[in-house]
Formats: structure tokens, sequence, C-alpha cells
């Protein structure tokens, strides 16, 4: 535990293993806020005879649909990163979990910052509707303007091939978590030479590490701010999520290696509303907490 600690919450040399995973894109999380800001495209679909309303709207909405073009694009560039890195800590020279995270130390520090992004980037998502609304008002409005043979700012960066793609990713409610649910489930089906317990006592373990080390005093109190503690958290729900998807009878079955009950009792142990986000994840995203297997206390204690 005490190495896994430093893993998972001291800054670590990103090499290793031979390899480079670099996934930063400036600051991410920053840009994705940029939606709570008016910029008219709500008064614009309400007033659609309104040319003033419409040039606004339109000179407003094309520089941030460009954002929601780099942000798909780094989605899957999060996904292939996600392949390379889940190759290293469940490769050939896998034995004991806990001991091959000590070994690619920089690497598990990589993937739970994966996660933590994630997690991060889709509460945001969830809080700003509007970015559907108003992707959809570019699309409809670029339509428009071709039929009018209007010149369309804008409209070499998102075809309506892209348009379609980026529409798709954005619909979901959590659309990395899923980029990264989907990743997974491909990396197993696309290694079936490799024991698929590699993969999920990989993440069985990354979430135990984390459990211990948010309810146990002696580590707790080596972290240095909030801000670890909500790191810690949101590594942990997304390897529950992500191992509740490749394991065969997911994360809240009897036979599940992850303590679900414990890892609950963490979360509803944090200050009131903080980790709500966390716990829809858990409700809403997971592949079998509905299923006739899962245990009616576990139940319970999401409802």
């Amino acid at each position: 535990i005490n190495s896994i600690l430093i893993v998972l919450t001291a800054a670590t040399d990103q090499t290793a293993g031979g390899a480079v995973v670099t996934f930063r894109m400036g600051n991410p999380l920053r840009a994705c806020i940029f939606w709570t800001k008016r910029h008219g495209c709500s008064r614009a679909i309400q007033n659609p005879n309104d040319e003033s309303l419409q040039d606004q709207a339109w000179a407003a909405v094309v520089p941030l649909v460009g954002k929601l073009k780099k942000f798909y694009e780094f989605s899957q560039r999060l996904e292939a990163a996600l392949h390379s890195l889940l190759g290293a800590l469940t490769n050939e020279t896998y034995n004991d979990p806990t001991q091959h995270l000590e070994r690619e130390q920089a690497l598990a520090k990589q993937f739970a910052e994966i996660l933590h992004f994630t997690l991060r980037f889709d509460e945001l998502k969830m809080t700003n509707p509007a970015i559907q609304n108003d992707f959809s008002y570019y699309r409809r409005t670029l339509s428009r303007m071709r039929i009018n043979n209007v010149p369309a700012e804008g409209e070499n960066e998102v075809n309506n091939e892209l348009a379609n793609r980026i529409s798709l990713f954005y619909a979901d409610a959590t659309p990395m978590l899923k980029t990264l649910s989907d990743g997974t489930t491909k990396f197993v089906s696309e290694n079936k030479n490799l024991p698929i317990e590699n993969t999920t006592d990989c993440l069985s373990t990354m979430a135990s590490v984390c459990k211990v080390m948010l309810e146990t005093p002696e580590y707790r109190s080596r972290f240095n701010s909030e801000e670890t503690v909500s790191f810690c958290l949101r590594v942990m729900v997304g390897v529950i999520i992500l191992y509740d998807y490749v394991h065969p009878v997911g994360a809240f079955a009897k036979s599940s290696k992850i303590d679900m009950k414990g890892c609950i009792k963490v979360l509803k142990d944090q200050p009131p509303n903080s980790v709500d986000g966390l716990l829809n994840a858990l409700r809403y995203t997971t592949k079998h907490l509905n299923d006739e297997s899962t245990n009616k206390t576990i139940k319970s204690m999401l409802q």
C-alpha cells in the first residue's frame, strides 16, 4: 500500500517500461466550463427571423464548436493511450497485480490521471446541457446556409460526417467514460491470448488501494489537499466502472474482487453533495448494477 500510495498521489516521471503516454491538452477542463456563459443561441433559437440575433449567435457558436471538435478528437487519443497503458499494465510479465503496479509506477499514475480527467470532464459536461442544443443549432444553421449558398465560416473545420460523429459522442451522458469503457472492452476482446484476469485484477487492485487509502486515517493523513482525496475517489469509481464492463459477471456480483459495499461507504462518508456525480456514475453508467445477482444491500446503498 505504501508504495502504491506514492504511485497514485505523487508526481512521477511520465516514462516507464519504454513507453511514453502524454494526454494533457493544455487545461482541457477549463475549456469545458465555457458553456456556462450566455452567448445568445437560446435567444436566436426562440427568434429564428431575427437576423441580427442569428448573426450574433453564429459568430459566438463557431469557435465553441471548434472546441467541441478538439475534445472529440482528444477522446480518440485517450482511447489509444488507454490501450497502450493496459497493454503495459497487464502484459505477459504480469504476475502479482500489486507488484506489477509497483514496477510500472509511472504508467499506473498515467492511467489514474486519465481516469481522474475522464470523471471530472463528464461531471462538467452533465452540468452544461446547452452543449447539445448549441451544437444542434450550429448544424441546422450550417445546413440552411448551404441550401442558400451562403459561405459558412468553420464548415471546413467540422464537415457533415465529422459533425455526425461529434453529435453521437456528446449525446451520451458521460461521453469520455463511455470512450474508456468501450476502449477497455475492445482491448480485452482484441487480446484473447491475454487472460482476462490480468485486466480485471489490475482494475480491482487499484480500486482496493484507493478504498484503503481513503478509509485509513494513517494513509489519508498523508494527502496534501482535498484535491488528492477527489483524485482517489474518481480513480476508484473509474476502475470500478471499467471492471464492471469487462468482468463476465461485473463488479457487483459476489464473485467480484472489489469490495463494493466498502467502496460505496467510502463515497457516502465524504462531505454532503461532494460526490453526487460519482454516486450517479455508479448508478447510471455501470453495466451490471441491476442484475438479479446484485446484492440487495448494495442496490439499496445506491438508491
